[in-house]
């Protein structure tokens, strides 16, 4: 396997990148004392969403139309361009096609039922978002242009080159076309998808300019102390809506560092400031220790703590639409 080079910055030190706001990954001692000690609640096999979507063709204007496909995977449609947020299609989110983590429901948009797809945004290498099967899908059917953060274009080049892939690093801002463009932000995380590759990628959240204005897409953070969030505040404020996860945050002593719960993730809208909030990491994927409900149940009860309307945090069901 072929690892980015580069200069050294203030997250990367020549080898592997690291956040000075965050935390390393646990060790692999307490991922065994978690995956032999712990008791995950159970999930059904089966949860299917009650919605389906067949987008338009595209989305022209001062719209955005936003379509959940489900756990980190969204379809944004906004100044004639479609984007796909971490795409994943497949049944598994894993090294291996027979075991690991799979789907408790069909992804909300049919994959040939998807228009015409422009860009792709891919935020980490975890395999529950860059899905090398479904990233070729899409590069044979609509060679579309992929932004991700440095050195995961070479795990998707490596697997197949007709991947379009582009690596930016923090910060970076990437013109998309028609008045649309994207930031990389710095976000409380970290990647791998092996035993030696910890941190040899980097990983990051996304600003959207769009016609409808600005989009910050979280796919996969923790909270920390929030700084993160408030930076993305003070450098790209108004934000018109904020994608925030919710789910896989149990137990904490294990998660808390790389996934935010419920209740932080109102306090992550609080500090982005964001009009508007949409839930997403949650529902599709048993990754954690929580019941599949609990996401949802819990945000509800943070949101009522805090004051917030229900209404102001939206939680999605695959196949279901949001617009702007």
């Amino acid at each position: 396997m072929t690892f980015y080079k580069g200069p050294i910055t203030d997250h990367f030190d020549g080898e592997r990148f690291f956040d000075r706001d965050g935390m390393p990954p646990k060790s692999w001692a307490d991922l065994l004392r978690w995956r032999f000690g712990h008791k995950p609640a159970p999930w059904p096999d089966w949860a299917p969403s009650p919605y389906a979507d067949t987008p338009p063709p595209r989305v022209t204007g001062d719209k955005a139309r936003l379509s959940y496909v489900g756990h980190a995977s969204w379809l944004i449609q906004t100044g004639g361009l479609n984007i796909l947020i971490d795409p994943v299609w497949s049944q598994r989110v894993s090294p291996v096609s027979f075991a690991g983590p799979k789907r408790h429901n069909d992804p909300g948009i049919a994959f040939d039922a998807l228009p015409q797809i422009d860009v792709v945004l891919v935020s980490h290498g975890h395999y529950d978002h860059l899905d090398l099967a479904t990233l070729s899908r899409l590069a044979a059917k609509h060679a579309p242009r992929v932004i991700t953060p440095l050195g995961n274009d070479l795990t998707m080049t490596a697997h197949d080159g007709a991947i379009r892939a582009e690596a930016y690093d923090w910060r970076d801002r990437v013109e998309l076309g028609s008045g649309v463009a994207v930031t990389l932000t710095p976000t409380r995380h970290w990647t791998g998808r092996g035993a030696f590759d910890r941190n040899r990628a980097l990983w990051a959240s996304f600003v959207l300019e769009t016609p409808a204005g600005k989009i910050y897409v979280v796919c996969d953070s923790g909270y920390g102390d929030g700084k993160h969030f408030r930076d993305v505040r003070h450098t790209h404020a108004p934000l018109r809506l904020a994608i925030l996860p919710i789910g896989a945050y149990e137990p904490r002593w294990f998660m808390k560092d790389q996934h935010m719960n419920p209740a932080e993730a109102v306090q992550a809208l609080a500090d982005c400031g964001a009009a508007q909030a949409l839930a997403n990491h949650h529902g599709t994927f048993q990754l954690t220790d929580e019941a599949i409900d609990a996401p949802e149940t819990d945000l509800y009860a943070a949101l009522d703590a805090a004051g917030v309307p229900r209404e102001r945090f939206a939680v999605l069901k695959p196949g279901q639409v949001f617009e702007v």
